[in-house]
């Protein structure tokens, strides 16, 4: 029986998610499956892969044959790294313990890598957000400019007509005072 890690797919449409399945190669993809490794969600960035990486490891050892979606997962988690070391192990080309120390420095600087993505990917957004907020405010600001504008101008087209008024009372008002000074 030919044995296969690959993905049944899950999720509704066009958001779709993927189990990590060891099937039966001959069983249909969402069919039935031997054991559920774990999930993985391509629409997060960085994509997303929980899986149980004892479990992934124990079936490669044993001659599971993941596909190439899979096995791309596999190899970017270290399952297929810890398989190379291990069989290197077998084979006494190095110690139980080397293997496993390279094996952890490769994990660390690994996580270190995606983690690094993560906050890059935050950063990024956060200097977009700011961006656009700045560009917002400058909209903003030229448009109550424009509308200060165009209000000091009605105003200033109303205003005239008062003081005109004002000013012809005004000069009256005066003429009237120097005639009652000069009686």
């Amino acid at each position: 029986m030919a044995v296969k890690i690959r993905l049944a797919r899950r999720g509704r449409k066009k958001a779709a998610t993927y189990d990590i399945v060891v099937a039966d190669a001959r069983a249909p993809r969402d069919g039935r499956f031997i054991e559920k490794l774990g999930t993985y969600n391509p629409t997060t960035n960085p994509a997303t892969i929980n899986y149980d990486g004892d479990r992934a490891f124990y079936w490669v050892m044993n001659g599971a044959q993941p596909t190439e979606t899979v096995r791309a997962m596999l190899a970017y988690r270290g399952v297929l790294l810890r398989r190379h070391l291990q069989l290197g192990v077998t084979k006494g080309a190095l110690t139980q313990d080397v293997a496993d120390q390279r094996y952890q420095a490769w994990l660390s600087e690994k996580d270190a890598k995606i983690e690094a993505k993560k906050t890059g990917l935050t950063d990024t957004k956060a200097e977009a957000r700011k961006q656009q907020l700045a560009a917002e405010t400058k909209v903003k600001e030229a448009r109550a400019t424009a509308l200060a504008e165009k209000q000091a101008a009605a105003l200033a087209a109303a205003t005239p007509a008062a003081p005109a008024e004002a000013a012809t009372e005004g000069s009256t008002e005066t003429a009237e005072t120097s005639a009652e000074a000069a009686a």
